[in-house]
């Protein structure tokens, strides 16, 4: 699965009684088909009920073009309704599973519960039991928990876990997931615009950038261009 380029985190409208405003999202997704993003997730997923966040999928692949990946975010706090959510997601026309870090409970969050909680030899976990490939996420600003990089590199060796979403900004880590994982096939994705040219620098495959809703063209021209 190739993921260079941009993905912009979709912006999702909601109306002034809280419903998701799907009208505006796919007017969104028309001013951005002129844009060479790879495609893009959906945003806001924390603030939508299960069937919301499976409904905004469904409209948003209804809106893409069949070139261009979706990116779902499916991960909740406990390993079997991350499992559930990311089957129902792949369902509703996700490509790929993004999966946050669960974090309630962080301090028991070592480097080998999580590890568990994605993937288990003889246990079906997260990356076994989804039909679609898996992007590990960590966002350490939001969680207040790092997926280790042990971790990222133990998880690197899975078949279905093709890349992660680093958000915490750490270019020296991301440089070491990129020189370590060469044999894997693994991507490595920016979080945010501030360290996306530093990232490709280090050879990165691509970002997940939430400017890339406003300032989307000028992003994939400096993926063109470097």
């Amino acid at each position: 699965l190739d993921l260079r380029g941009i993905f912009p985190p979709l912006a999702t409208p909601f109306s002034p009684t809280q419903e998701v405003d799907y009208a505006r999202l796919e007017g969104n997704l028309c001013r951005y088909a002129s844009i060479p993003f790879r495609a893009g997730g959906a945003g806001f997923l924390p603030y939508l009920a299960p069937r919301e966040r499976l409904e905004l999928v469904s409209c948003v692949r209804r809106a893409l073009p069949k070139d261009r990946l979706l990116l779902a975010g499916s991960g909740c706090e406990s390993t079997q309704a991350t499992i559930e959510l990311t089957v129902s997601m792949a369902e509703a026309g996700a490509d790929v599973a993004l999966v946050v870090t669960p974090c309630y409970y962080r301090g028991a969050m070592t480097s080998a519960a999580l590890v568990q909680h994605y993937t288990l030899p003889r246990c079906p976990q997260v990356a076994d039991a989804s039909p679609i490939p898996v992007v590990l996420y960590s966002v350490p600003a939001n969680t207040g928990l790092d997926l280790s990089l042990e971790a990222v590199l133990t998880l690197a060796q899975h078949p279905n876990i093709v890349g992660i979403k680093d958000s915490g900004g750490d270019i020296t880590r991301m440089g070491l997931m990129v020189h370590k994982t060469r044999q894997e096939d693994f991507q490595v994705l920016a979080g945010s615009a501030g360290f996306l040219l530093a990232s490709y620098a280090l050879g990165a495959s691509g970002g997940v950038c939430a400017l890339a809703n406003v300032l989307g063209a000028p992003l994939c021209q400096l993926d063109r261009l470097c």
